[in-house]
């Protein structure tokens, strides 16, 4: 019996939803005109924000680093496992402590920022710029940026306008990298948010972005960035080879001067002793023309140990494969001006939906408690004066 009781209360429920549904439904039907004037507005309101945010092209390069087949981590089916599940087994961190998933971190690091600061560009007019210049006179924010500024702005008048310097590494004074004036400070967090460097952890394919209000300047800072990067890593793998070279070189310099001088002496003494058949002056002879022998020899070894060097620095530089080169780009990448209309038009809808179906009703209830308090009041004011009419 309380199952057939039941059942018609559970039959009624979906149909009471179904209702309020249709109820709400019709509710927004009646006030379409107001939807339709807000989401007009918010259409509006999209326009001025699209057209306010500046153009930025982004020009991307793709770099394929040199693979070192000679080490490897894994082998056979474990580095086909390994490639699967993400994970590199050509990095050869041990020999290499820059490895490309440092490149990010080189590339957003204060010191390289810094290089790119007199970078001399040219914009798509031909006027020529400096990176810095073109970062504080010719890159441009929307209209409320000026807004939300001038707090800043006033609060820096009210300081006197001291010029903060920021130790970033607390060190030497010598390096001009280790501290930086707030200027300096703010290009390099601006600069960091227009170039970005990623690695596929997969293939190593480094991709490097650079984002400019202006295409040719962004297609040059990209460029430069990946010069830039190439001279870091190569500076640095080549780094002890060429020191070995450096080295080298210097011994052979040195061991050239000791056979030219021990040459020289010998010559000197044939010169001076020819007609000589001392056993003494044998001996001497032998043993200038054994130094010279000597010398000859450590010359001879010390080219080689040259030679050597030389090899072992042409082995040691990284080699990059291009796999799309800088180009200018053509269309802007932000703002996507039919996505802010859209979605401003998106959220009046919304908010006039909300306003119509929670805000008026609750506005109206407020409304008529108010009217009801006063009512109220009235009467009793209205009573008193009847009793004091009555008492008088």
């Amino acid at each position: 019996m309380d199952d057939k009781i039941k059942d018609p209360e559970e039959n009624r429920q979906p149909e009471e939803k179904e209702i309020d549904l249709l109820e709400l439904a019709y509710r927004l039907w009646d006030k379409r005109k107001t939807i339709l004037i807000w989401c007009m507005w918010g259409v509006l309101a999209g326009l001025i924000i699209a057209f306010s945010i500046p153009k930025e092209y982004s020009t991307s390069v793709k770099l394929a680093p040199e693979v070192k087949t000679g080490r490897t981590n894994l082998s056979g089916g474990l580095g086909a496992l390994a490639s699967m599940a993400g994970i590199s087994a050509n990095n050869n961190s041990g020999s290499d402590a820059v490895y490309p998933q440092l490149y990010p971190d080189i590339v957003g690091s204060v010191p390289f920022v810094m290089s790119l600061m007199d970078v001399p560009i040219k914009d798509k007019e031909g006027r020529e710029y400096t990176v810095r210049e073109y970062l504080l006179e010719k890159t441009k924010g929307p209209w409320w940026s000026v807004i939300m500024g001038v707090p800043g702005k006033v609060v820096g008048l009210i300081r006197g306008g001291k010029e903060e310097v920021t130790d970033t590494l607390g060190g030497s004074l010598g390096n001009p990298n280790f501290r930086l004036t707030k200027e300096d400070y703010s290009l390099v967090g601006a600069l960091r948010e227009r170039v970005s460097a990623n690695v596929d952890q997969k293939t190593n394919v480094i991709t490097i972005d650079a984002k400019m209000q202006d295409p040719v300047v962004s297609a040059i800072l990209a460029d430069t960035v990946v010069s830039r990067l190439r001279e870091y890593v190569t500076d640095y793998r080549t780094n002890k080879a060429r020191k070995d070279l450096e080295y080298a070189q210097k011994l052979n310099d040195e061991a050239k001067q000791e056979y030219f001088d021990a040459q020289q002496r010998l010559a000197d003494y044939i010169d001076r002793n020819q007609n000589l058949a001392t056993h003494s002056a044998r001996i001497t002879r032998e043993r200038l023309e054994n130094e010279s022998s000597l010398a000859f020899n450590l010359y001879n070894e010390t080219s080689l140990q040259v030679q050597n060097a030389k090899s072992k620095v042409q082995e040691t530089t990284p080699v990059y494969m291009e796999i799309t080169p800088p180009t200018v780009p053509i269309r802007p990448i932000s703002p996507k001006r039919g996505l802010i209309i859209g979605g401003c038009a998106f959220l009046a809808f919304i908010s006039c939906s909300a306003w119509i179906l929670f805000g008026t009703p609750l506005v109206e209830e407020y409304k008529s408690k108010v009217k009801e308090i006063k009512a109220s009041s009235a009467e009793n004011t209205s009573d008193k004066e009847e009793k004091n009419e009555d008492k008088s």
